[in-house]
């Protein structure tokens, strides 16, 4: 971040992705109107913000674990613990993390997301995955893209309405990553909600766009990918036991992929 940059305000008059995530998963970086949207989705809500979480966790150690080093994280949210970094960085305490978001609350905490091991880098991007070149651009004076990269897009793109290009979105990102780096990506889908848990209509009508995708239109973001066994499931998880949360409602899809 540079010195003497404006911070840019927090709206609380309006509830935000990032802040009812934080909601859902107990945390308190929220506000009433926040509480008020998250209080209208059903109990399938908390218990899949759960499960992402626990999927990054799961995601990001593999990858560490198969010797990537650096890890671009757009969509970052608010930071609750463990984080991605620590996640890693116990791994590899060498491994330099960069997170990207452009909600101002996350800027606030952004500290919090700088502590690194001495050894590895932690930074901070405030910027929006709908101008994918500039996070790139940034990225690069901290990243190394001749090789490997690991770049989450977690429980973000379901954000990115159809036309704001979110496979092009994803695309530019893919295109600026060395052989051997990986996607992992989580993603909303309403592809097994009843009539009466699909809530999608309470964001909307609060400001959100929110767009759920089936399976195979999420399965598009990973095009000219090679999926990592055991491809894009609902409960991902590899070289370790099956999750507890494997049961009940799924709400997400998520996978990782290897760039050729």
């Amino acid at each position: 971040m540079t010195p003497g940059t404006p911070k840019s305000q927090v709206d609380t008059s309006k509830p935000h992705p990032a802040r009812i995530y934080d909601y859902l998963l107990g945390g308190k970086d929220n506000y009433p109107v926040d509480q008020a949207l998250a209080g209208q989705l059903t109990p399938e809500a908390q218990e899949g913000a759960r499960q992402n979480r626990a999927f990054m966790h799961r995601a990001v150690r593999w990858v560490a674990r198969s010797g990537i080093d650096q890890f671009l994280d757009i969509g970052t949210g608010i930071p609750t613990e463990p984080n991605l970094h620590q996640v890693v960085q116990e791994v590899n305490p060498k491994a330099r993390i960069v997170y990207t978001d452009n909600d101002p609350i996350v800027l606030r905490h952004a500290e919090a997301l700088l502590i690194s091991t001495p050894e590895g880098l932690t930074d901070y991007i405030e910027a929006d995955v709908r101008r994918p070149g500039e996070i790139l651009d940034h990225a690069r004076s901290l990243l190394d893209f001749r090789r490997p990269v690991s770049l989450s897009l977690i429980a973000l793109m379901h954000f990115v309405p159809d036309e704001d290009d979110p496979y092009g979105i994803t695309r530019t990102l893919i295109e600026a990553l060395a052989p051997g780096s990986v996607l992992v990506l989580s993603h909303l889908t309403g592809d097994f909600l009843t009539p009466e848990q699909n809530r999608i209509s309470e964001y909307r009508s609060s400001g959100i766009n929110l767009r759920p995708r089936t399976r195979a239109e999420v399965e598009r973001f990973f095009d000219g990918l090679d999926l990592v066994e055991p491809g894009l499931v609902t409960h991902w998880y590899k070289d370790t036991p099956a999750p507890a949360d494997s049961t009940g409602t799924d709400l997400l899809y998520s996978g990782i992929a290897r760039v050729r």
